[in-house]
């Protein structure tokens, strides 16, 4: 069986490959189904792991077998498995914990030394269980999607970035700036991030297309007017 713990291509387009039940959230399922069936490789800027790999191209989908909403629990004769839905990171974004062993993966959730993927982010619910994951879990093995080991250190540093874009946009909104104002706070949020130099441009580019995306969903919403002139220029 294959837990996909978001929608993120990075880890969701060899899911075809491994030839196995597929387990997802349902918010994860449905960005399945807004897919295409072949994967043309659109938006390649995204500063993601597959853009490096053009052999991804023509994937195609393998579309979840089972899915969740709050929570499911394994029991294949071994330690329990349990999975539970925590967005932020992404709305379908789950995490797998195996409790009698003191193990939890987070997928995007904590991403030492590099920074968020924001397109589908919700900040604030991120925020929220960043603190639950810092406050109920400091006993565990911690596990990140991107990165491996996770330390409470890291969580609390995931936290204070997250607080830090937050902060910076909104003062980016208070001004009215337009989304492609966002590009100016990329040096000084890679700044407070540890990596080496080659990854430079693609820490720089994931920062580019994700707080361009996030600005405009959550600061610059359309009004009715616009949304009536789309659709009349549509008809």
């Amino acid at each position: 069986m294959l837990v996909s713990l978001d929608a993120h291509l990075d880890r969701t387009l060899g899911a075809r490959s491994l030839e196995c039940t597929v387990l997802t959230h349902t918010k994860t399922a449905q960005a399945y189904r807004n897919r295409p069936m072949v994967f043309k490789g659109q938006n390649n800027d995204t500063g993601s792991d597959w853009e490096n790999y053009n052999d991804a191209i023509g994937t195609r989908w393998a579309s979840p077998d089972i899915t969740f909403s709050q929570q499911m629990t394994l029991h294949w004769g071994g330690p329990e498995v349990v999975l539970e839905h925590h967005p932020g990171s992404a709305p379908g974004a789950i995490w797998v914990a195996i409790p009698g062993e003191n193990v939890l993966f987070v997928g995007d959730m904590v991403l030492p030394d590099q920074p968020p993927f924001l397109e589908t982010a919700e900040i604030q619910n991120w925020l929220a269980t960043l603190d639950l994951l810092y406050t109920r879990f400091w006993d565990y093995t911690i596990v990140s999607g991107r990165g491996g080991l996770v330390t409470r250190e890291a969580i609390r540093a995931q936290a204070n970035h997250l607080k830090k874009i937050t902060k910076q946009v909104e003062r980016l909104a208070a001004k009215n700036a337009s989304p492609e104002k966002t590009e100016d706070l990329i040096p000084g949020l890679l700044s407070d991030l540890s990596f080496p130099r080659e990854l430079t441009e693609k820490y720089a580019q994931r920062l580019r297309t994700g707080l361009y995306q996030y600005y405009n969903r959550e600061y610059r919403p359309r009004s009715a007017a616009e949304s009536t002139d789309i659709v009349e220029n549509l008809e």
